[in-house]
């Protein structure tokens, strides 16, 4: 008969995710013999937090869950801000933390903390394990963090009840469901069609429900259908290739978009869920057209009708039926393209952070997926980097977390081992998680990290600028990046022109090794680029 771990360690196989990972605790060490007896890896990460990032974003490019542990107290509490990322950027994971037998839990206070308690407002479901009903647990975990929208399951798991035999079930259902969503006919799309025909200069705004549908291509057809131009919300850049005469830019919430959304006369949002949104109020009174796969119930967009369905099913029709469009959208798309390259194109002393990016997508092969931090050069990463396809461009941007490029890159890697993959970040978010260049090196899973140094919290020095408070408690100071990368075992340089980037990166691609790139950046910029695009 199995054991409780031996169920969980093949449940996770099955569902398409060979490998655990985190740091462990002495509760953790039956299940990850039961995975590796099963050929899984085990992922040993130096921080909680960079794990669950990781696995999180093995959620999101293959729909599997991730499959994340911690330790008990310290190792959960750590733990908790990638789950929370996973829960606001919608990523299937399944989040393990170590706990105490009863009697343990009962008897002394040493690391003992209410760890469900503190999960609990940042997972879509938590449980105790137990062996008799592990079974059913896992199967219940694994559509719960696969169902629309997707996000984190936490298991708490006791040390008694690692390899208790495990409960059997009388008849086991599937361990992830069979559904069959059928398309809807015509007569069911007349709302949305009648909006479509009367309308003259729709625009498109995407999310990241296009991604839960599977529905990239049938999005991509509908825009063309309808000659719309197609904003992305962040989390979106790719769904239709960037060089697409249709593809305007991404919606970030600032005033440089309103011009072209007020110019239509109906916006059409697809797939969108609010988390992607900025938090202010929805600033536009045209008529508003929603198309999703769940309803909404943040009422942030003001939309009439909503219609809900397989996003794949209904594009495909409305695709099929809906009146071609007036074409307005190249146009459009391409002057709102130039509006946000010259708000961009600050003046610079050395080499600044938009030409940086330039260079990088100029060197860079077409098919390199492109991990982004937080912080002030993710404006123009967001804005400068172009990605051809869904999921190749990764970021924490419901959480907007920093931290992320790393473990994000990592995951890339390890999901696409034959693509190249690039980690863009600042200083300060690349020092948060630069012991993980030790688990590139070591689990051999090479990324570029291409970090923007100048030599300070960027974005927060931006706001303390605009608001007229003086320049203080942001300096990070210089770093030696080629020997910190040497000390992982990484390649490592730092470049101030842009030749020397060039070189640097082209070196980078060749060699195939993890390596780190410091760009010395001029960020003189930030201040003007920030006041061009968004308000603060």
């Amino acid at each position: 008969m199995a054991t409780t771990v031996e169920v969980l360690a093949a449940a996770f196989r099955d569902a398409g995710t060979p490998f655990i990972v985190g740091h462990p605790g002495g509760e953790s060490v039956e299940l990850m013999e039961a995975a590796r007896q099963r050929q899984m890896r085990f992922l040993l990460m130096k921080q909680e937090v960079a794990g669950a990032m990781l696995a999180a974003t093995w959620g999101d490019l293959t729909g599997s869950p991730g499959i994340c542990l911690s330790t008990r107290g310290p190792g959960a509490a750590n733990m908790v801000n990638g789950v929370a990322h996973a829960f606001l950027d919608r990523s299937p994971l399944i989040a393990i933390t170590d706990t105490y037998s009863r009697p343990t839990f009962e008897t002394g206070l040493r690391q003992r903390i209410n760890q469900q308690a503190i999960y609990e407002p940042v997972v879509k479901w938590s449980t105790v394990v137990d062996a008799k009903t592990v079974r059913q647990q896992v199967r219940r975990a694994m559509r719960t963090a696969t169902a629309t929208p997707p996000g984190p399951v936490h298991f708490e798991f006791p040390q008694s009840e690692t390899t208790r035999e495990a409960g059997e079930l009388i008849a086991e259902p599937p361990l992830l469901p069979n559904t069959i969503t059928p398309g809807p006919d015509r007569a069911d799309l007349k709302p949305a069609l009648d909006m479509l025909g009367r309308a003259k200069r729709p625009i498109l705004i995407v999310g990241m429900g296009v991604y839960w549908c599977n529905a990239s291509k049938e999005f991509v057809k509908f825009a063309e259908r309808l000659g719309a131009p197609v904003l992305t919300t962040t989390k979106c850049k790719g769904v239709i290739p960037e060089d697409h005469p249709l593809r305007a830019g991404c919606i970030i919430g600032g005033l440089i978009e309103r011009k072209l959304v007020q110019e239509s006369d109906l916006i059409v949002t697809v797939g969108l869920d609010a988390v992607e949104l900025q938090p202010k109020p929805w600033p536009y009174t045209l008529p508003v057209l929603a198309l999703s796969s769940v309803p909404s119930i943040d009422a942030l967009v003001p939309s009439d009708p909503e219609i809900i369905g397989d996003l794949k099913a209904l594009l495909a029709g409305l695709a099929q039926w809906a009146p071609e469009g007036t074409n307005w959208g190249e146009k459009s798309a391409k002057t709102f393209r130039i509006e946000v390259r010259d708000a961009l194109n600050t003046p610079a002393t050395g080499l600044s952070p938009q030409r940086t990016m330039e260079v990088a997508r100029a060197i860079l092969p077409r098919d390199t997926i492109a991990t982004c931090d937080a912080g002030a050069s993710r404006l123009l990463v967001v804005q400068k980097w172009e990605s051809y396809g869904p999921r190749e461009f990764l970021t924490s941007n419901g959480l907007a977390s920093m931290g992320y490029a790393v473990p994000g890159a990592l995951a890339a890697r390890m999901a696409h081992p034959d693509r190249p993959v690039v980690a863009f970040t600042g200083d300060g978010g690349f020092l948060m998680t630069v012991a993980e260049l030790q688990t590139a090196q070591i689990e051999n899973l090479p990324i570029i990290v291409i970090v923007f140094d100048d030599r300070e919290i960027g974005l927060i020095r931006v706001k303390q600028e605009i608001k007229g408070i003086p320049r203080n408690g942001v300096a990070l100071g210089g770093v030696d990046w080629e020997k910190l990368a040497q000390s992982f075992g990484a390649d490592g340089v730092t470049v101030e022109t842009e030749q020397a980037f060039s070189n640097a990166l082209s070196a980078a691609l060749k060699t195939k090794k993890t390596t780190v790139i410091g760009v010395r950046i001029d960020a003189s910029g930030y201040v003007a680029q920030f006041n061009a695009l968004r308000e603060l």
